[in-house]
């Protein structure tokens, strides 16, 4: 048996099987785990995905969301048990893969052309 082999059967077991199809341009939402004290809440992060790395176990989605007029990047762990849920709101129609190009653009130049 090989090393890849042996990884990928250790991580099988973390795995969620219940994640939508996340894509560079789509609008998703992230209900993520957060403890405060001893109390635990869930708070939903919304952006656009800009970037997807790795695969597997180790997959890895960039989210990008304007707060108050500054943009706020977070890099979520798509198997983490610290997020709950993935939703995806909006499909967006890009050319390709990491987005990072919206960091440079403001107001209506950032925005992201809706899949039909």
């Amino acid at each position: 048996m090989s090393k890849q082999a042996i990884l990928e059967s250790v991580g099988a077991a973390y795995m969620k099987d219940d994640l939508p199809d996340i894509k560079p341009g789509d609008t998703v939402k992230a209900h993520v785990k957060v403890r405060e004290g001893g109390k635990e809440r869930i708070q939903i992060f919304e952006g656009v995905c800009i970037a997807t790395n790795n695969g597997g176990v180790a997959k890895n989605v960039v989210l990008r969301k304007m707060s108050s007029g500054v943009g706020v990047e977070r890099c979520f762990p798509v198997h983490s048990p610290n997020v709950a849920k993935f939703e995806v709101t909006r499909k967006g129609r890009v050319r390709r893969a990491k987005l990072y190009y919206l960091r440079d653009r403001v107001g209506k130049a950032a925005r992201i052309r809706e899949k039909r």
